[in-house]
């Protein structure tokens, strides 16, 4: 596929991504570096959706003795970002920890949120598996307060499945 993305702008949220996923999808077809895929799919999602900070974090072993897990920062478009997230803290760590997509309205009112920047508002973080674990998530951010619902949701949980073929 060729390096652009065929997107009307001026559609409603759901008619975008129902025009992107189909070209992420095309976009990583046959790319079997996952950095690679992560970046563009990154790219496409901030693009298209005007997102103000999207981005993956990986489950990464930590440099600990104990050896445990922690979420690090990968492919990411938008400003400079946490580097390192420890389980079940945040939205991101909680997401990791309940398995499950995590959608705030409001992130000041998320017990414990971690705020990389102040500028974030709202956020919906989802979950990606390889083996019935929790491989990466992705993390969304909006600079408007309750900027995201079951569209997101819905068509998001969509890119996943697609990061999950190729994770």
């Amino acid at each position: 596929m060729a390096e652009q993305l065929i997107i009307e702008t001026s559609a409603d949220k759901a008619a975008r991504y129902k025009t992107l996923v189909p070209q992420i999808e095309a976009l990583t077809a046959g790319e079997p570096d996952v950095v690679a895929n992560l970046s563009n799919i990154a790219a496409a999602l901030r693009q298209t959706m005007n997102f103000f900070w999207v981005g993956f974090y990986i489950v990464k072993q930590n440099a600990s003795p104990a050896g445990s897990q922690e979420l690090v920062l990968g492919p990411f478009q938008g400003p400079i970002a946490c580097t390192r997230i420890a389980f079940g803290k945040g939205v991101c760590g909680a997401c990791w920890k309940e398995k499950k997509v995590m959608l705030v309205p409001n992130v000041d009112e998320f017990p414990g949120h971690i705020a990389c920047s102040s500028d974030s508002k709202s956020e919906i973080v989802l979950p990606a598996f390889k083996n019935g674990e929790v491989a990466l998530v992705l993390d969304v951010d909006s600079d408007q307060l309750n900027d995201f619902d079951a569209t997101d949701e819905l068509y998001l949980s969509q890119v996943m499945k697609l990061i999950e073929g190729f994770i």
